[in-house]
């Protein structure tokens, strides 16, 4: 009699494979026994990839549910959707022969993650950093031998990425190894870095001018592609048309609210009120960091003396200027993943403007880097979005439900986004209406990403049509609008900001009625915070007597 093996022994051994695979990754979820490579993208090794994912499968296949816990059958369903959707990316997707920007940045990740988490003394790090640049002409190598075809955008978003690593490399790298005395590994970084940059250097020549000029491919995904990423990366199985009727029914919501308290507090246009009030509230150039560690203490402060959710102890966060090779995000948060053995601080990054750009690039992007939109990315970001709920995943037992390379976007970026909504439900800011409007603004920015990202990819929408939605519908600068719609030709289920939002609110409300509608706030964070990272489908079967079969409605 066939005997099926133990289902946490998988879960072990698939995740070891996954870091194995992608060791970037790996160090991102706090795990560092892969911290001197890069990814490799040769061909060969993408065959490996998947027939190791089909191996582990069938493995999965063999281990019947029903011989498992009422918890163990949730895991096998999520886990299952993650090689699946991993093949679906190697098989369908096919990321690793569409895009430069796979390869631009998986290095900059990795060297990044080496520089910025203080996990190991720097003369280690810089040790693994320098394994890394060795690595780089092989992944560049990988690069010109795979991308043959891409759409014209991906070449562009590949070369600034590209770029700005270049940069890193030359400008970043020492400093964040300025303490290590090491001469002769001093050296080696030296001429590592050379050989690494004139690599990229090459290659970013070769995309620019021999590759850019023939590239005609699409950047569309399709329909049926676009419908089976979504189901099997975030477990939404909505089709299309119902999540665009869901989104556009949000949008109409959001704007009319967003209209009647712009039009109350300026009178006038609200639109207008609005592009008035970011011209004013916008901090100084050069002061964006100060203002954004002004809004750190304040949201520590009332998350301390109110009953919003358990505050874990944390080791601290620093903000930090963006570094350049990612200075195409005005706002992001580093954090230490949730396997670290110890506590180590975030970091977290603001994209204050350039000096040498002109003076009215400068005011559209702090216009959109407002007080009251900052208040919300910082919430967003640290407290008690990305940063916190980071923390709450220290806690778990459960490998499959602590990873984040099993954890759904949705999930991830739909607590964040809906901390936003709930900050002000709770009552933070309670005297400051233009908070509110700028919550509003943002839910605007994510829910004019589901319609462009399925207009993109699931109809015929150019990159245009989805800057004029950015900018007319969700009333965003000219620049903000382009880099939007851009972003969704090369990362078509941004969607799930909103996605996971819209589920989660759903999730607390059936919650609270399970409990009779008296429990409180703090009592429905702390259990779902409890539960780990999973799709909205196992975290209601986890947490709900009758979970139905609708994640949104």
């Amino acid at each position: 009699m066939h005997v099926a093996e133990p289902f946490p022994h998988f879960v072990d051994d698939y995740l070891d494979y996954l870091y194995e695979a992608h060791p970037t990754a790996a160090t991102l979820d706090g795990v560092h026994v892969h911290d001197d490579l890069l990814e490799d993208f040769r061909k060969g090794a993408i065959e490996a990839h998947l027939g190791a994912l089909s191996g582990f499968a069938r493995r999965l296949d063999g281990i019947p549910p029903h011989g498992l816990t009422p918890v163990e059958r949730v895991e096998h369903g999520l886990v299952s959707a993650n090689v699946r959707s991993r093949m679906f990316e190697f098989e369908h997707v096919r990321s690793w022969e569409r895009n430069p920007q796979l390869y631009a940045d998986t290095l900059a990740s990795s060297l990044a993650a080496q520089a910025i988490f203080t996990y190991a003394p720097e003369p280690d790090r810089a040790r693994r950093v320098l394994s890394k640049l060795h690595q780089v002409p092989r992944l560049i190598q990988a690069a010109r031998e795979n991308v043959k075809d891409p759409p014209a955008i991906f070449v562009k978003v590949g070369l600034d990425t590209l770029r700005g690593v270049m940069s890193f490399i030359d400008v970043d790298l020492p400093k964040a190894f300025a303490t290590v005395d090491d001469l002769h590994l001093l050296g080696d970084l030296a001429d590592a870095s050379i050989e690494a940059v004139q690599a990229i250097g090459a290659y970013a020549d070769y995309l620019e001018t021999e590759l850019r000029p023939r590239a005609k491919a699409s950047f569309r995904l399709g329909r049926d592609r676009f419908s089976e990423k979504l189901r099997l990366d975030e477990g939404m199985p909505l089709s299309v048309d119902r999540l665009l009727a869901i989104a556009e029914r949000e949008l109409a919501t959001t704007q009319e609210e967003f209209r009647t308290l712009a039009g109350r507090l300026n009178g006038g246009d609200p639109v207008e009120s609005w592009r008035r009030a970011k011209g004013k509230t916008h901090p100084a150039p050069g002061q964006l960091l100060a203002t954004a560690r002004e809004q750190l203490a304040e949201l520590a402060t009332f998350l301390q003396r109110n009953p919003v959710l358990s505050m874990p102890e944390t080791a601290g966060i620093d903000v930090a200027p963006t570094p350049e090779f990612f200075r195409w995000s005005s706002a992001s948060m580093w954090t230490p993943g949730p396997f670290e053995t110890r506590p180590s601080r975030g970091v977290y990054y603001l994209t204050d403007v350039d000096p040498a750009w002109p003076k009215e690039r400068q005011l559209e992007h702090l216009r959109d880097l407002n007080v009251p939109t900052l208040w919300n990315i910082t919430i967003h970001e640290v407290y008690p979005g990305h940063f916190l709920h980071y923390q709450h995943l220290r806690r778990i037992a459960s490998k499959a439900r602590r990873s984040t390379l099993l954890a759904p976007a949705s999930y991830i970026e739909g607590w964040a986004h809906y901390c936003e909504q709930m900050m002000l439900e709770a009552g933070f800011g309670r005297r400051d209406y233009t908070l509110k409007l700028g919550q509003l603004a943002e839910a605007l920015v994510r829910l004019a990403r589901v319609i462009v990202g399925i207009r993109l990819h699931a109809e015929d929408w150019s990159v245009e049509q989805g800057v004029r939605f950015f900018r007319d519908e969700a009333f965003l600068e000219e620049s903000s609008a382009r880099r939007e719609a851009e972003r969704g030709t090369f990362d078509p289920t941004y969607l799930v900001y909103t996605a996971g939002k819209l589920a989660l609110l759903k999730l607390r409300r059936d919650w609270q009625e399970q409990q009779g509608g008296k429990a409180s706030l703090r009592s429905f964070h702390d259990t779902l915070l409890a539960q780990g990272a999973a799709p909205f489908w196992a975290l209601r079967q986890l947490m709900l007597d009758d979970p139905g079969d609708a994640v949104l409605e």
